[in-house]
């Protein structure tokens, strides 16, 4: 019953698919009789194509571009060749027309992009010329936007960026005003929308304009008073990256704002509201501020005199402009008066210099060539950006050290590692690291670091930088980790092959130590004095040409920091190394009441001599 319902369900159908095909073929042959059949064909193909299909593109071969297909979005409602539209180009003869606007329009942004995107460090001297040649005054909407899509695509070049629109600034002011507005629209917007990603990119792309001094440095410190005003674990994480980019400049150039801005961060880490990971955050920018933030612009981008540099001061809180339609295509009723006149001012800022350099360029490259073809034996250099070389170098270093029997041996392998110029630190710090993963300290890293020091004074200068480092992020190393780095530390001290004014880096009180902290000085002395005794200890730390580098660990700044200092060392077991600063202590209200007494005696002497003067004078005046 099931199989033949369904036959007669198909023969109904194929029934039904003859009579639709008759109606149609009855249908043409009407039309045909009427004259309609291709255009009723072309019609509905067109009324298909305005539904969901694009028009049919017309072809340079086909008659003069028509202006309502040019008008059609950015790149004129369809994509020419390059080669197409320089030929194009030539044929229009008006220069002044809306088809030839809008063909250099077009010519000009995609140069535009291309620029900005190819620019590093390295040619960022060669691309400013060609930017230069293009019209930026007519496209300063179109190189802003490129910029900034350029740098949310790879922060890593925010500096580079920032270096080009320096010195576009100092050509034409009005360019930085623009880019700087519509970073800070960013900004407020992203932060609105509490938007990450896009907050970050543009907090970094303003930090190195301050730095570039594009923007002025109250826009940094308004922009860090509003972050921290209510803190939240992603407003703080970004404040911390601003100051950390940025710090040097306000440093440098606003001292005062930045202490009350990592005043905050003090205030922030004390109420302990926000999240751990970034506490860690905050107290690694101290550690930043106190190792000197690095230098604001390196060497390489600082192109711009500053004398000549235009500093631009926008408030947060005034109503930004961008000025969204310097974007688009506008047809220019002066064109061609605008264009001759950015090329006068093209070489007023170039001169005939550029074009010189670029035949010569041409003529190096041709001479380039036919050198490379007749010497045959000229070699290319490639400079690895991946770091494959130094991971492997790393691996090396580890497996050496982890392989030999002792560590003479492992000093005589790691020998015959050739190292590069500036690579001996790596070696120090896969030492250190293989040092802190052990389970209980080996006295095999602290004997293998002692030969190196030994060795060459360059390895003793990076365990002095290693020391530094590893005290400045103690906290977040485990309590295992610090014991063993601890003691690596407290050999190398202890047979000299580390100098003693390392220890001018720790300061013993209880503002500036951590319970981290306070556990690597405790375990770094209890091994000094059970490698050479509380005695010979005792007599290194009061030796009179260190005395320098021991006032931070033996303060006699202040009695409470004094006070703080022997109870800890006594707490641990070295109360006998602070004798003389038990004395000190004793003898402090003595040594007070001394300098009240000097001090009043002057005045005392002061007056007297003041009185036996006006008693003269008086005398005088008698006679």
């Amino acid at each position: 019953m099931g199989k033949g319902s369904r036959r007669v369900r198909e023969d109904d159908g194929r029934t039904d698919g003859r009579e639709r095909r008759r109606r149609y073929d009855s249908d043409v042959k009407q039309n045909e009789k009427g004259g309609k059949a291709r255009d009723g064909q072309k019609q509905g193909i067109y009324d298909r194509k305005a539904y969901g299909w694009r028009p049919e593109q017309p072809t340079p071969q086909q008659g003069p571009m028509n202006t309502d297909c040019l008008n059609l979005g950015r790149s004129g409602g369809f994509y020419i060749q390059p080669f197409k539209l320089a030929m194009m180009m030539k044929e229009v003869k008006d220069k002044s027309s809306m088809e030839y606007q809008r063909l250099t329009w077009d010519a000009l942004r995609k140069s535009i992009t291309g620029l900005v995107n190819k620019v590093n460090a390295t040619n960022l001297k060669h691309i400013i010329p060609e930017l230069f040649s293009e019209n930026l005054i007519r496209g300063r909407g179109l190189f802003c936007r490129s910029c900034m899509k350029s740098q949310m695509a790879s922060p890593g070049f925010t500096d580079v960026f920032a270096a080009l629109v320096s010195v576009v600034n100092t050509k034409f002011p009005e360019v930085g005003n623009l880019l700087l507005r519509r970073i800070l629209l960013q900004l407020k917007r992203a932060y609105k929308r509490n938007d990450k990603p896009p907050l970050l990119a543009a907090v970094k792309f303003l930090a190195h304009l301050v730095n570039q001094q594009v923007a002025h440095e109250i826009i940094a410190l308004e922009l860090l008073t509003v972050l921290l005003e209510d803190p939240t674990d992603d407003s703080v994480e970004v404040a911390v990256d601003f100051v950390t980019e940025c710090g040097s400049i306000l440093h440098d150039l606003s001292p005062k704002g930045l202490h009350g801005i990592f005043e905050r961060f003090r205030g922030i880490l004390h109420e302990g509201e926000i999240d751990k990971r970034v506490q860690f955050l905050i107290e690694g920018l101290f550690a930043i501020r106190k190792a000197k933030f690095q230098s604001a612009v390196r060497p390489e981008l600082d192109l711009v005199e500053q004398e000549d540099q235009i500093t631009h001061e926008i408030s947060l809180q005034d109503d930004i402009d961008p000025e969204i339609t310097l974007d688009i295509f506008k047809p220019d009723l002066q064109f061609v008066e605008n264009e001759k006149r950015y090329e006068e001012l093209k070489k007023t800022i170039l001169g005939d210099e550029f074009e010189e350099e670029k035949d010569s360029e041409e003529g190096s490259e041709d001479g380039s060539a036919e050198e490379f073809d007749e010497e045959g034996d000229g070699q290319m250099k490639i400079k690895d950006e991946t770091e494959t070389n130094l991971v492997n170098l790393r691996r090396t270093i580890y497996l050496t050290i982890m392989s030999s029997v002792d560590f003479e041996e492992a000093g005589h392998k790691l020998l015959k590692i050739k190292l590069e110029a500036g690579q001996e630190m790596e070696l120090c710090i896969m030492m250190l690291e293989c040092c802190s993963q052990e389970r209980t300290y080996l006295c095999y890293y602290g004997l293998l670091g002692q030969r190196f020091c030994m060795i060459n004074k360059v390895y003793q200068e990076n365990f002095e930088k290693c020391f530094v480092q590893q005290y400045s992020m103690i906290h977040r190393l485990e309590t295992n980790k610090v014991r063993n780095v601890a003691k690596f530390f407290a050999h190398l001290l202890g047979t000299d092959a580390l100098p003693w004014h390392v220890l001018a880096y720790i300061r013993l009180s209880e503002e500036d130590t951590t319970s981290s902290s306070r556990i690597f000085i405790k375990i770094l002395f209890q091994e000094l004095s059970e490698l050479l005794g509380i005695r010979s200890l005792n007599e290194r730390l009061n030796d009179p040409v260190m005395r320098d580098s021991f006032e931070s660990i033996f303060p006699r700044d202040n009695p409470k920091n004094t006070r703080f200092s022997i109870n800890f060392f006594t707490s641990i077991g070295l109360g006998g190394i602070t004798e003389k600063l038990r004395e000190y202590l004793k003898n402090m209200p003595r040594v007070m009441q001394q300098q009240q007494q000097a001090s009043s005696n002057s005045d005392d002497d002061s007056g007297s001599s003041s009185s036996s003067s006006s008693e003269s004078s008086g005398s005088v005046d008698r006679g």
